[in-house]
């Protein structure tokens, strides 16, 4: 596998108009390098290996869809802090009548 130059790393950062150190192009040169060893081991998986979306098997939590009856408008309202004329009660945030 070939490494990226300190040259590779010049060329691109001109091409890009940053302005780097020879000290922060070696650094990145050298930064750049690992991320290209790191993709490659990823790259290198099997290809009997089956893809997974999670670690463990997994099942649906969820309750089943089953129609209810609504509640009632004093039923849902009896949390609330305040209320006015069957409906929620907030505070008024526009200044509008």
């Amino acid at each position: 596998m070939s490494s990226i130059s300190v040259d590779e790393v010049a060329r691109v950062a001109a091409l890009a108009r940053i302005e780097l150190s020879p000290e922060a192009i070696a650094k990145l040169a050298g930064d750049l390098d690992v991320i290209v060893e790191s993709v490659a081991q990823v790259s290198a998986v099997p290809a009997d290996v089956p893809a997974t979306s999670h670690p463990l098997p997994i099942s649906n939590v969820f309750r089943p869809d089953v129609p209810e009856r609504p509640l009632t408008v004093e039923q849902a309202l009896s949390g609330a802090p305040a209320s006015q004329d069957d409906r929620f009660l907030v505070p008024q945030i526009l200044g509008e009548e």
